[in-house]
């Protein structure tokens, strides 16, 4: 059964780079830096993949890039496992370990959690706003601000969520 290519964000910890799996390709960044420029500048990783290993952390915070790439919010029992591991893992167990994450309600985008995660630190009510703009009228620009970034963005993956639910969901077996 075909499933759809996944993205995922690898580590070379010798060499001190990340790999990332692009939908079954793998591309070098030339630095230790998750973002927009660096996958820019990306060049074919050819080196030997034994050394990879799948990095814990698969939320890219540059949301220009978070767009492009679908990381996942994977199971922690795979975090760090080798790609030959990790390809294994998706291989047998990837659909459905989406499917589940998607029936339950939940958002297995990386990115897309780490949104929320960003909008449920900001204060949330009205006299808190009203206070933070009272003793500091800048800093309250910058979080309103902020939070504006934050939700448009986290627009962004809700439709991404919903082309990965309609894709995994509606998807003959």
């Amino acid at each position: 059964m075909p499933l759809r290519p996944i993205d995922a964000i690898f580590v070379h910890p010798k060499r001190r780079l990340y790999v990332v799996y692009y939908r079954g390709a793998l591309w070098q960044l030339p630095r230790m830096k998750i973002d927009d420029q660096s996958w820019q500048n990306r060049q074919p990783y050819k080196d030997d993949s034994r050394g990879l290993y799948l990095s814990i952390h698969q939320a890219i915070s540059d949301p220009i890039l978070a767009q492009k790439l679908r990381t996942l919010n994977l199971p922690i029992a795979v975090r760090g496992s080798t790609l030959s591991r990790f390809e294994a893992w998706w291989e047998v167990h990837g659909f459905e370990w989406l499917k589940d994450k998607l029936k339950a309600g939940q958002s297995p985008l990386a990115a897309h959690q780490a949104a929320t995660k960003t909008i449920d630190n900001q204060p949330s009510s009205p006299s808190n706003y009203l206070s933070a703009l009272v003793s500091n009228d800048t800093n309250a620009h910058q979080e309103q601000e902020t939070i504006a970034i934050t939700q448009e963005t986290t627009d962004v993956f809700s439709d991404m969520l919903a082309d990965l639910a309609d894709e995994v969901l509606h998807q003959p077996r």
